[in-house]
């Protein structure tokens, strides 16, 4: 009977609102994790989308600079309904044999059909040379599609680290609001029984209103970061998930000399190998324009029907080889013999810019994780040291001698030195993703 008074007091309490319920838990937040972050990339992003595009539309284009080199069969079928007058004209018909009669508006039908069948036999290089070029442009673009899978991964990762530093930077808010707020308590108290001056409570509201609004900024840069994130996986959707707490192994070789890494890109990196393949369609290219001095050698043969009805027509047969040879154009052959060999020299400029762009890229990269590295360090050690430094002078408030001043100095420390650690560990990890782009490496 006890329990039970107490049960129906402790309802009715509730139902007043003397006794607060537990709130509802609300359902945890999808994480997302870093390798889920790049694979939607890889399948979402429009970058992607659009150079596979371009692959195929360049193997199309081979396909068709190859059609010429393989017999055209062609066939035609027309019907007339035309006037019977017969006029001659001087050259085309024996001496002797005129036009006779009058014009008539009388009509009849004329039937013919046919096909004819023609080969390419040999024009000095210029149609294969135009199907080499188109081939090697076609694997250039395939390469150029692997490089913006590395680009659109390179993206992906370094938003993803953006996003994973920006939630701990508000980690790092919030311990400083919760630092602040316990500070104003004590500090309330102490000059509630007059062992402090007035002007301490006043710093130390301001210090709590600080954090609050630096506590603002952060949540709303974690919020920014995760849009840019979703830009970089190429989604559109709502932000309402967290990023994990997930990071870069130490990338193979990371630590070894810069001709070790140099040579690895060299031979691995797509952005070469899609300039070494533009060089050599130039060279076909070139091929196929000096081509154009020749002659072009072709057979062809045709059959075909005709008559003034489908039941009453006459066949013939023909066969043909004809020889061209343009022996003047103006100079169109040797000025787009010059514009091929200007092309020419373009790509091997632009391959021997590529190499260098490279060498400096794995440079940067390489000399970006050892300074990551060795700063990371001395942002824990930094991290440790303000900690300790809050400790005591928390510790030397309590004690009365020291200072408001002091107290707020140590806590911007030790926030400062919490930011610069997120920083390292951001720095870290995406000077390896650096590093792994500049050595052609997907993972």
């Amino acid at each position: 009977m006890r329990w039970a008074a107490v049960g129906t007091l402790l309802l009715a309490a509730v139902a007043r609102g003397q006794v607060p319920t537990p709130a509802a838990a609300s359902p945890p937040r999808r994480v997302l994790t870093l390798e889920e972050a790049v694979r939607t990339a890889a399948v979402n992003q429009p970058q992607l989308r659009q150079a596979r595009a371009s692959t195929q539309a360049a193997s199309a284009r081979a396909d068709e600079s190859r059609a010429p080199l393989l017999p055209q069969l062609t066939g035609s079928g027309s019907y007339q309904r035309l006037t019977q007058n017969f006029v001659s004209r001087p050259g085309s018909l024996p001496s002797g044999v005129t036009s006779g009669g009058g014009s008539s508006w009388a009509t009849a039908n004329y039937w013919s059909y046919g096909a004819t069948l023609s080969q390419l036999v040999w024009d000095f290089g210029q149609t294969p040379g135009r199907w080499r070029a188109a081939e090697a442009s076609a694997e250039s673009q395939r390469e150029s599609e692997r490089a913006t899978g590395q680009q659109v991964l390179l993206g992906a990762r370094t938003a993803y680290f953006a996003a994973r530093a920006a939630r701990d930077l508000v980690g790092v808010a919030r311990e400083t609001l919760a630092n602040q707020e316990a500070h104003l308590r004590q500090i309330q108290g102490f000059v509630e029984v007059g062992t402090r001056p007035e002007i301490d409570l006043a710093q130390a509201r301001t210090d709590r209103a600080n954090a609050q609004v630096q506590l603002i900024n952060a949540e709303n840069g974690y919020e920014t970061a995760k849009a840019q994130l979703n830009q970089a996986m190429g989604i559109e959707g709502p932000t309402d998930y967290e990023i994990a707490d997930d990071t870069l192994p130490t990338v193979e070789g990371e630590d070894q000399s810069l001709d070790v890494l140099l040579g690895e890109a060299l031979r691995a990196r797509p952005e070469l190998a899609a300039l070494d393949r533009q060089v050599r369609a130039q060279e076909a290219t070139l091929g196929a324009v000096r081509g154009g001095y020749l002659p072009t050698l072709g057979v062809s043969t045709g059959i075909s029907e005709a008559g003034p009805a489908l039941d009453a027509t006459v066949w013939n047969w023909n066969a043909t080889a004809t020889l061209t040879w343009n022996l003047f154009q103006g100079g169109l052959t040797r000025a787009q013999a010059q514009e091929a060999q200007a092309n020419l020299d373009g790509a091997t400029a632009q391959l021997a810019s590529q190499r260098q762009q490279v060498r400096l890229e794995v440079e940067q990269a390489r000399l970006a994780v050892r300074a990551a590295k060795s700063a990371l360090g001395a942002a824990g050690e930094a991290l440790v040291n303000a900690r300790e430094r809050l400790r005591l002078a928390e510790g030397r408030y309590q004690a009365g001698s020291g200072s408001v001043i002091e107290l707020g100095d140590a806590q911007v420390a030790l926030t400062t030195a919490s930011a610069q650690r997120v920083q390292a560990d951001y720095n870290v990890a995406s000077a390896r993703a650096q590093l792994l782009k500049a050595l052609g490496r997907s993972g």
